[in-house]
């Protein structure tokens, strides 16, 4: 007697294709979140280099550049954020 698969049921992948896919997620996750993390580097370093050739030492001018630009960066680049999430949850769920 076999055994009936139930409708919509999935396979289980193998040990080494969850391998293969969680090395495909945490490179995403690097490739998604490294022109934020660059973008945001680089403006600290140009506010900290204005800081101190000013010798304006306030908490507020470090911070407010950085998440303002990182906001555009990010609303900038929300679709192709979106869409390589995207494509790799239908390979992950769908074998392709």
């Amino acid at each position: 007697m076999t055994a009936v698969k139930p409708v919509g049921a999935a396979e289980v992948p193998s040990g080494s294709a969850l391998a293969a896919l969680g090395q495909e997620a945490l490179l995403l996750a690097v490739a998604v979140s490294l022109p934020v993390v660059a973008i945001a580097a680089l403006v600290g370093l140009l506010v900290a280099v204005l800081q101190a050739a000013t010798q304006v030492q306030d908490a507020t001018l470090g911070h407010l550049p950085r998440l303002l630009v990182v906001a555009v960066v990010l609303a900038l680049m929300a679709p192709w954020m979106g869409s390589e999430i995207a494509g790799f949850a239908l390979r992950a769920f769908h074998g392709g």
